[in-house]
């Protein structure tokens, strides 16, 4: 039995969710795509940031193109408090359970964006407690808060 269903999400326009409780640590969805090369995501305009991309790095050489209707682990979106984490061995990438999670709520993840001058392009919208307003990988969120606690001091 599939442990998601497919919904109409708070955080974008789909996302995936629990369909019973999961237990942490369990092994939720492959992430499926076709393997291409690095080389290959540099010239296409297919990934261009102006886009939605599903895009995962496999290693210095390949990348995994998430964006076929038959990836349905593609509809889970970040999160700044996310409920799940992505790992992979080989080719293969799983999306597995950190936390806990009852059925019906939606499986997130953090998408791992490093912070550079193009941060801005992706606002989050996961309204979590620690949310810094962008997808920005949880190592690195500290430079965006760092930011608005002095541009906020600013405009009082």
């Amino acid at each position: 039995m599939k442990l998601y269903k497919i919904k109409k999400s708070n955080i974008d326009k789909k996302g995936l969710y629990a369909k019973k409780n999961i237990k942490s640590g369990t092994r939720i969805i492959q992430y499926k795509g076709k393997i291409i090369t690095n080389s290959e995501v540099e010239r296409n305009p297919k990934y261009d940031n102006d886009k939605d991309i599903y895009l995962f790095d496999i290693n210095k050489r390949y990348s995994l193109d998430g964006d076929y209707s038959w990836n349905v682990a593609k509809n889970i979106n970040h999160s700044c408090d996310p409920n799940c984490e992505v790992d992979g061995t080989g080719y293969k990438i799983y999306v597995t359970a950190i936390k806990n999670i009852k059925k019906n709520e939606e499986l997130t993840y953090d998408y791992g964006f490093s912070y550079d001058e193009d941060y801005k392009q992706f606002p989050c919208k996961c309204r979590a407690k620690n949310c810094c307003g962008y997808i920005v990988r949880s190592e690195s969120r500290w430079r965006i808060n760092k930011k608005f606690r002095k541009s906020s001091r600013i405009n009082k």
